[in-house]
């Protein structure tokens, strides 16, 4: 028991002595690393010191240089702006002197000036005395001197006047006669179409004559109604196993004529099938319409992606339409064609050329069930249809004077070669007859004429003038303004020769 209290009373002492030597070598430990770091902020901070020495050392340096190259840049500078100054001064100088200079020409001008208008002045005052004096020898005044001298002149150069007038007007006829042939005569040797004059009159065979009376029905019950609904006229006594259809119509002829076939091949024939089948012919007819305006897009190569199908649909009316025996839609392709290559020929826009040429008479189409002229209507259509201004131009300028477009020009132009053509349009007697009447009096109506005769089919008018009311200079001016009545009063397609004859006969006896 005693050996164990002295064991542990001794090693706690012993664990008391080894803490405090631990403890000591720890604080000396601890010790050793301050001083080794108080050893080492000395040597860093010597060390910053020493950099900072150096540091500012090159600054000093490098402030100086800078000093020195900026009072050399201040020397530089000063030394230039003396030398810019030097300059302005001498410029200075010497626009002083130019100033000088042009002030001295200046009243130098102005006094020369003033010398010349003294000089003008008393000049005038010389030739107003002269004119005076002459005017009191000659007893005539400056303006009845001129109108004498004027007429004597004029008198005296009548002959060589008129010979001279009538070169330079034959001169420029010829020339304007050769270009516009050769231009014409390249665009039609291009051009091969014909043309098969159409009437307003259609017939239908017939299987039999037995046929006739089924169509007339009983007590003609069937043939009013066909003519009640197609609006045409069937003649079925005229021709044996024919029936004609007539009517001023071709888009109602030829329901009736589809009606008409139809009916012979079903055979049942009455009211109530004449109206169904009318019907159908007439969608059917819508559609062949239609096919004939998008043929004649094709056959021009323009695009139908732009153009309404409304106004296609107009278009392939023309179809159904003739003037004067002339297929419309046909027409207007012959004119599109010649536009297009009268255009190339001119440097003329040519797709305007050629719209313009196939719309220009879309106004046809509808002049049957609207009122007004087909250049109107074609106008008010096409803008409607939202076609550009120099296209819809094309419907009136083909109709106008002196269109105002070069396009316009040339689709009146074509216009008339495919209308007035021979065999494209055909008149009648009596309409034949009236543009002859209708010539001879417009000419009839100047003074001095004594007869006047149309020939050439209306193509030329032949004026014989009275050679004693008139002289070759006035027989000239009359031609000229015949030919302009003409011009502004018919509406004729082609070109009308005017010819006037001055004869004058001397007859002596010798006997």
């Amino acid at each position: 028991m005693v050996y164990a209290v002295f064991g542990i009373i001794l090693g706690a002492f012993l664990g008391f002595l080894a803490a405090n030597y631990f403890a000591s070598e720890k604080a000396r430990k601890s010790k050793q690393r301050v001083a080794d770091a108080e050893a080492e902020a000395a040597r860093l901070v010597t060390q910053a010191q020493t950099k900072e020495q150096d540091i500012l050392v090159k600054a000093k340096d490098k402030a100086v240089k800078i000093l020195e190259e900026a009072r050399l840049d201040e020397k530089r500078g000063a030394e230039e702006i003396k030398q810019q100054k030097g300059e302005l001064v001498k410029r200075e100088n010497e626009f002083a002197t130019k100033l000088l200079s042009l002030d001295e020409e200046r009243k130098s001008v102005e006094t020369n000036k003033a010398k010349i208008a003294e000089e003008l002045k008393l000049t005038e005052e010389l030739k107003m005395e002269e004119s005076k004096k002459l005017e009191e020898v000659a007893k005539l005044s400056r303006e009845e001197a001129l109108e004498r001298i004027t007429k004597l002149v004029e008198e005296q150069s009548q002959d060589a006047l008129m010979s001279r007038m009538r070169k330079l007007d034959l001169m420029e006829t010829e020339e304007i006669e050769r270009k516009a042939k050769n231009v014409i005569g390249v665009a039609i040797q291009r051009l091969a179409s014909t043309v098969v004059a159409e009437t307003t009159t259609t017939w239908v065979e017939l299987p039999s004559d037995d046929m006739k009376g089924r169509i007339i029905g009983k007590e003609g019950r069937n043939i009013k109604a066909i003519e009640q609904l197609t609006g045409c006229e069937l003649i079925v006594d005229d021709t044996p196993g024919m029936i004609t259809v007539s009517g001023f119509s071709p888009i109602r002829r030829q329901v009736a004529k589809r009606a008409l076939d139809k009916l012979i091949t079903d055979g049942r024939i009455h009211p109530g099938r004449i109206e169904e089948t009318i019907e159908e012919s007439k969608r059917e007819l819508a559609l062949d319409i239609k096919k004939a305006g998008e043929d004649a897009l094709y056959q021009l190569g323009i695009s139908m992606a732009g153009i309404d199908p409304k106004l296609i649909q107009i278009l392939g009316r023309l179809k159904y339409r003739t003037s004067y025996g002339q297929n419309a839609l046909q027409h207007s392709l012959e004119v599109a064609h010649l536009s297009a290559l009268m255009g190339e020929e001119l440097k003329a826009n040519v797709t305007v050329c050629k719209k313009g040429g196939l719309f220009h008479d879309i106004g046809k189409a509808v002049d049957h069930d609207l009122q007004g002229g087909h250049p109107e209507l074609g106008y008010q259509i096409l803008k409607k249809f939202g076609m550009p201004e120099e296209i819809c131009y094309q419907s009136l300028g083909h109709h106008e004077d002196k269109p105002k477009t070069l396009e316009a020009v040339i689709v009146k132009a074509a216009d008339a070669i495919s209308g007035a053509r021979p065999g494209a349009r055909k008149d009648s007697f009596e309409m034949y007859v009236k543009r002859l009447e209708e010539l001879e009096a417009a000419a009839s109506g100047f003074q001095g004429v004594d007869k006047v005769y149309a020939i050439q089919a209306g193509r030329e008018i032949r004026v014989f003038v009275n050679p004693t009311q008139m002289d070759d200079f006035a027989a000239a001016q009359l031609a000229r303004e015949i030919a302009n009545k003409l011009e502004a009063e018919l509406k004729y397609p082609g070109e009308i020769k005017v010819t006037l004859i001055r004869e004058t006969r001397v007859i002596e006896y010798a006997r």
